[in-house]
């Protein structure tokens, strides 16, 4: 079974909290920490790890906390995940030859690698602006005109 891990899930309520306030004003961790019921600690290190990868900014001070490095629109949830888990991949064949001994025997690997790249496909289709309240309810606006 696939499965985001917490830190992951964390990430993304996080990211859309961030979202939802755009451009506004920075969040603390304590502050998003406290309105999700996420461990302070826990989401400090999702946070720090975000804003090292480019996607938050990190502002000191009294109103200090994190903001969006970004517009919404332009941040997946691909990015995201990547940036708290690591590179995404569904079986270890799929970017290293070396760790299997059914290499030259398997008749899945080639499927699996169209899975995996479906799979980042589908993430980095997901904005982070379609995953805010506003942004859903614009996208199933944008549904029901076509």
């Amino acid at each position: 079974m696939l499965k985001l891990t917490k830190k992951a899930d964390y990430g993304l309520i996080a990211v859309r909290h961030l979202a939802e306030r755009f451009p506004a004003t920075a969040c603390s961790a304590k502050e998003i920490a406290r309105a999700y019921g996420i461990p302070t600690e826990l989401l400090a290190k999702i946070l720090q790890k975000l804003a090292k990868n480019g996607l938050l900014v990190s502002q000191h001070g009294t109103n200090g906390g994190y903001a969006l490095a970004r517009r919404p629109s332009e941040i997946s949830a691909f990015e995201v995940i990547r940036a708290i888990e690591g590179p995404l991949f569904i079986t270890s064949c799929v970017t290293d030859r070396s760790e299997c001994g059914q290499m030259t025997r398997c008749t899945v690997r080639e499927p699996l690698q169209k899975v995996n790249e479906t799979l980042v496909k589908a993430l980095s289709a997901v904005t982070i602006s379609s995953l805010s309240s506003e942004g859903a309810r614009l996208v199933q606006l944008e549904g029901g005109l076509r």
